[in-house]
C-alpha cells in the first residue's frame, strides 16, 4: 500500500470538493479522505500508483496548487526517469 498527502490551498470550497471527487473516484484501488479544516488529502493506493503528471493535471483542472508533503513515495517519484542518449 503506498500512502501520499496532497496539500491544495481552497480544496475545501464546494466546486473544488466536487471537482476533486469526480477525478479522483475514476481511479481504481485509491482511497481518500480530504482534511477541510487544513486543506490536505490523504490519499491510499491498493494497487497501482498514477504517474506524478496525472496527479498534476488533475489538479491544475481544478485550478488547485499541488503541493506534496512529505517525501513521495518511490512508487512515483521512479516513473519519471530518463536515460542519456549516446
Amino acid at each position: 500500500m503506498v500512502e501520499l498527502e496532497v496539500y491544495a490551498a481552497g480544496v475545501r470550497a464546494p466546486d473544488k470538493m466536487l471537482g476533486l471527487a469526480l477525478e479522483l473516484d475514476v481511479i481504481p484501488g485509491l482511497r481518500y479522505k480530504v482534511d477541510t479544516d487544513h486543506d490536505i488529502i490523504y490519499m491510499e493506493f491498493g494497487g497501482e500508483v498514477p504517474r506524478l503528471s496525472t496527479f498534476e493535471a488533475i489538479f491544475a483542472k481544478l485550478e488547485l496548487n499541488l503541493k506534496f508533503v512529505g517525501r513521495l513515495p518511490e512508487e512515483i517519484s521512479s516513473c519519471k526517469k530518463t536515460q542519456r542518449i549516446f
